[in-house]
């Protein structure tokens, strides 16, 4: 374990005593703070994109979800508006107004919510012309009995409470993108079944590597969870899904226990990187079910990364060490305010906000090296 996750651990100081927490801050030296029986430390954690996009503003996700939170917000309510600042800004193509479109170039998006205390779930996918899934999600939550609504079904859920449906959700730079990713491709789509998703997936690595899209835009995602002074937590995903996929495709992003669990009496967990992985594996609820056994929310993630690889046994998804190709990142928080944030390889970020400010963190690696190697 890193010296940096051993500085967040909390140390139990006996019954009467509480939990004491050290709090991060990039090498300089505090004294812990105390937190008493029924009070915790407010926080939130997200990936990466959580701590970059402010959309035009003066906040990023983070910093609004944190904001909101010590304010008096409902923790739900913090955690969608901060994840609506990357969902609004054209910037970041993986989620939202602009996210990259799928092969026919219509951008569809996916987004779930919970509600730790209440115990409510929410979620929406294949969603079209709403910039903002994540709030739809969270109205399906709150004013509905169901869990998930699905395409047109789900935009009529959204007209319906007044939400704007626009005709196109691309942006000049994921309608470039994807006309670009169009050109590689065969046009007219008559390549051998056996062969294309393999070749598509080639052109996704080569305008990577050509510096075209971010690596950790090919599947995109925001997942933002946070926990307040009462000790009630809630989590968000949302995203555009996997570039360029076949129309309806759908990933884990909306599917509780996949993209996002919470458990109020043990913590959240949340996912970016590739859907169908996260899935088969359910590793969102796993992470959590890791997380009340005992374990640190990093030695639970891990435990979940090593899962994925073993579940990984298709020799297109292997590289040549027998590891996956392509990566998974996760994000989890537990009930005593402990985080981490873990993935395959070393590459990406998350990002965190307390009471010291807006902080992001290296993610901890499991496996050296790159997914390619």
């Amino acid at each position: 374990m890193s010296a940096r996750i051993n500085r967040r651990d909390f140390v139990v100081t006996g019954a009467a005593a509480g939990i004491s927490l050290a709090i991060p801050s990039k090498g300089e030296s505090q004294a812990p703070a105390v937190i008493t029986r029924g009070e915790f430390r407010p926080l939130v954690i997200a990936s990466g994109n959580g701590n970059r996009f402010k959309n035009g503003g003066t906040q990023t996700a983070v910093e609004k979800a944190f904001s909101m939170i010590t304010g008096g917000s409902d923790v739900l309510d913090a955690v969608v508006a901060g994840v609506n600042i990357v969902e609004l800004d054209p910037l970041d193509y993986s989620v939202g107004y602009g996210g990259l479109p799928n092969a026919e170039g219509v951008v569809q998006l996916d987004s779930c919510v919970m509600h730790g205390p209440r115990k409510r779930a929410g979620g929406v996918c294949a969603l079209e012309g709403v910039r903002t899934p994540a709030s739809v999600a969270k109205e399906v939550a709150n004013q509905t009995d169901h869990h998930l609504l699905a395409g047109k079904g789900a935009q009529d859920f959204a007209r319906g409470l007044g939400f704007t449906i626009e005709a196109d959700l691309n942006t000049e730079t994921s309608r470039r993108l994807w006309l670009e990713w169009k050109r590689r491709v065969d046009p007219s789509h008559y390549l051998d079944p056996k062969d294309r998703a393999a070749f598509e997936e080639k052109v996704r690595r080569e305008m990577v590597a050509e510096g075209l899209i971010e690596s950790d835009h090919v599947y995109g995602t925001i997942n933002c969870d946070g926990i307040n002074a009462k000790g009630e937590i809630c989590g968000v995903t949302t995203t555009s899904g996997l570039s360029w996929k076949i129309p309806g495709r759908v990933g884990d992003s909306p599917i509780l226990g996949a993209g996002l669990y919470v458990d109020n009496d043990v913590g959240a967990a949340g996912s970016t990187g590739r859907g169908e992985a996260n899935l088969y594996s359910c590793a969102s609820y796993v992470i959590v079910d890791n997380m009340r056994k005992g374990m640190h929310p990093k030695d639970a993630m891990v435990d979940m990364c090593k899962r994925v690889t073993r579940n990984t046994i298709e020799k297109r998804l292997l590289n040549s060490r027998g590891l996956p190709n392509f990566d998974m990142s996760y994000y989890a928080i537990d009930k005593q305010g402990r985080y981490a944030g873990v993935s395959f390889y070393d590459n990406g970020s998350y990002a965190i906000c307390n009471e010291n400010g807006a902080q992001t963190f290296k993610m901890d690696p499991v496996y050296p090296g790159k997914s390619s190697d």
